[in-house]
């Protein structure tokens, strides 16, 4: 059947009371603020209430939980008991929006449901299914367990609806999904939601869904006109320095998206480090923790939030301003639902894309589905960001002149009394320092220059030709000057999160000199090493010595020498008064979140006084005789007798091999009852 797409300006026009909804439900959407249907629902509702099986393809955020929630009400309201509608979610966090989305619906309606997901108690899940209730929201895995263990029955199931189909699909849930499907009465009504419409999502739509009708809010599945998407080239190394100038030039809050759960942690840490509240919520995390993380979220005590791909599903904040692909998607489909997390309930929405050198290619295939709706844009200036963060404190300013300020004001005229008593205007700019300083807000003159690193080539610096340069400069000393200004001076920040393994591998660590010039050099005798009981089993890398090393020591990471790594150990060369300063007074460093103990390294044995000047060791043939300077005499005096030209030398001629000469003299002989030990012919 051909797909439907809706008339934009007719679905606008519609509105909730011609559905013939029930009063209470009326009476709950006009609480909610829901006054128009939205073009998914506005198309999807009339076909649901009629019972025909519906295949909706639609962006995320575009009203898909109403256009199925509201029918499915309407349709379980006069049953009995037993389970009668059931909504398949992909994630944990999307089946408890949806299930707090239908209970909101049902507003004065005595319908009970229940919420199945893995990481919660089977204990009231068992309770509610054995009261019988009505609704069922849940998560593939979780559905056939109960299904396995016999507490879930759908003998009796009017509706299911497929909710993220997609989303499941990629997921890897797609056997259980089938499985659950199975198990539904024929007469079954089923609607499925999606953003895209992979191959597997139709040809499960066709084995499961008597004469769907087929609905397209877009004419394009990569359809998302409403999000101003962008993108910015940045090296690895400085991806980073990006994100905070973007984060704090950010008026809202805004998700950013990594491609790990390792990753995920690395980059709320760092950004903790410089300032920025920020939380992680990846699968690592359990289910109380990712509920903590999205509520801070929902009642804006977090403007930003680092989450994974799977973490994120079920997010659906309204003041979400933006969203940044810190790690490039896996392919159009990933990266169009991670956009959709903004732009929400028909507002408009940002996105922006880091784009490492290495990604061009795989950004390219990117930009041909969308059709080049990504823009290239620039990082923010530290005078753009001071701009920003001033309109953000003087709109505060106003709005709070809108309110009850009596009681400043008497206080102020308080303050004004006396001969010495400072003017209304030195209040003022006191006042506003101290909210600038608690807002973190840059009141002065800010650079108006790109960092180094994002200048286009024609505004950089032209170097003199080679000769003309300072020696240091042209044998590798400070190569461009600042390394400071590479990172951004403010708002950029110079540590790079502190970390070296995930955050670019580098430090912002000053001018690179050579050693000799201003630093010593890592195996002169101003370096000592240090020791580290960790390694790579417990999954340290150099990177992460390095980061813990220079946040801890407040040092450049050209002050670090070389880096032994073990499976158990680690050996770092430091300069000796930062090492003594480590060992004595600090004792222990922070590596991956947890305090690792340093000690001082014992002398290894290359380094050992009676070892590091001793002539090199030569051949010795006898256990405890005299060095000699070269190989032993062979036998028959001082001399050697001459080799035959025509063969191998006898035995005896030569150095002896291996079970000969000093140690034994003369090989075993075979011993016999040992078949596996054969004589050489």
């Amino acid at each position: 059947m051909e797909p439907e797409t809706p008339n934009a300006a007719d679905a606008s026009a519609t509105t909730f009371d011609s559905f013939g909804f029930d009063p209470r439900v009326l009476s709950a959407l006009d609480k909610l603020g829901f006054k128009e249907a939205t073009p998914i629902q506005a198309a999807a509702i009339p076909l649901l209430l009629t019972g025909r099986d519906v295949i909706a393809r639609a962006r995320t955020g575009s009203g898909k939980t109403a256009a199925f929630g509201l029918p499915m009400l309407e349709r379980v309201r006069d049953t009995g008991k037993g389970v009668r509608a059931l909504v398949m979610a992909p994630t944990r966090e999307l089946a408890v929006q949806v299930a707090e989305a239908i209970k909101t619906f049902a507003v004065g309606q005595n319908l009970g449901g229940v919420t199945l997901y893995g990481g919660s108690a089977y204990g009231p899940q068992f309770a509610a299914l054995k009261r019988g209730v009505p609704i069922v929201v849940g998560t593939p895995g979780r559905l056939i367990d109960h299904l396995d263990k016999g507490s879930l029955d759908l003998s009796e199931l009017e509706i299911v609806v497929l909710d993220e189909a997609d989303e499941m699909l990629r997921m890897g849930f797609i056997d259980d999904v089938e499985k659950i499907l199975a198990a539904t009465p024929e007469t079954r009504q089923v609607a499925l939601f999606s953003a895209t419409m992979p191959k597997e999502i139709r040809r499960i739509a066709e084995k499961y869904t008597d004469e769907p009708h087929v609905i397209e809010v877009e004419s394009e599945g990569h359809a998302v006109d409403h999000i101003k998407q962008g993108f910015i080239k940045v090296p690895q190394r400085f991806k980073p320095d990006a994100l905070t100038r973007l984060l704090r030039a950010a008026d809202g809050a805004a998700l950013v998206f990594a491609r790990t759960r390792v990753g995920c942690q690395q980059i709320a840490d760092g950004l903790n480090k410089r300032g920025i509240a920020a939380e992680p919520l990846h699968g690592d995390l359990n289910q109380s923790a990712r509920e903590r993380v999205i509520g801070k979220l929902r009642d804006e005590s977090v403007d930003v939030v680092i989450a994974t791909d799977v973490a994120a599903r079920g997010i659906d904040v309204q003041h979400l301003s933006m969203v940044i692909n810190y790690d490039l998607a896996e392919n159009t489909e990933v990266y169009v639902h991670r956009i959709g997390r903004t732009g929400r309930a028909g507002k408009t929405g940002r996105a922006i894309t880091l784009v490492e050198p290495r990604e061009r290619r795989k950004f390219s295939f990117l930009q041909r589905d969308l059709k080049g709706a990504l823009v290239e844009e620039a990082v923010p200036s530290d005078a753009e960001i001071a701009a920003g963060q001033r309109t953000v404190l003087k709109d505060l300013l106003l709005a709070r002149l809108e309110k009850n300020t009596d009681y400043a004001r008497k206080w102020i005229a308080e303050l004004t009394e006396g001969e010495d008593a400072p003017t209304l205007e030195d209040i003022a700019a006191a006042a506003i320092s101290v909210c600038a300083n608690d807002r973190n807000t840059y009141l002065g003159e800010a650079n108006t220059d790109l960092p180094r690193w994002a200048r286009p080539p024609d505004r950089r610096p032209e170097r003199p030709p080679r000769e003309q340069r300072p020696r240091h400069d042209r044998d590798g000393g400070d190569r461009g000057g600042d390394r400071g200004d590479r990172g951004g001076d403010r708002f950029g920040g110079g540590d790079r999160f502190g970390g070296g393994d995930r955050f670019g591998g580098q430090q912002d660590r000053g001018p690179r000199n050579h050693p000799g010039r201003g630093q010593p050099h890592p195996r002169s005798g101003d370096f000592v090493e240090v020791f580290l009981p960790v390694g790579r089993e417990g999954g340290v890398r150099a990177g992460d010595l390095v980061g813990a090393l220079c946040n801890e020591l407040d040092i450049p990471g050209s002050s670090i020498g070389k880096i032994s790594l073990f499976d158990r150990k680690s050996f770092v060369g430091l300069p000796k008064d930062v090492a003594q300063h480590l060992v004595r007074d600090l004792g222990s460093i922070e590596i991956r979140g947890r305090q690792v103990p340093v000690s001082a390294a014992r002398p290894r044995m290359q380094d050992r006084p009676q070892f590091r000047d001793a002539p090199p060791r030569r051949y010795d043939d006898r256990r405890d005789g005299p060095r000699r300077d070269g190989p032993p005499p062979r036998p028959g005096g001082d001399g050697a007798p001459p080799r035959r030209s025509d063969g191998p030398p006898r035995r005896g001629e030569g150095p002896p091999r291996r079970g000969e000469g000093a140690r034994f003299s003369k090989p075993k002989p075979h011993r016999k009852g040992m078949p596996w030990k054969k004589k050489r012919d």
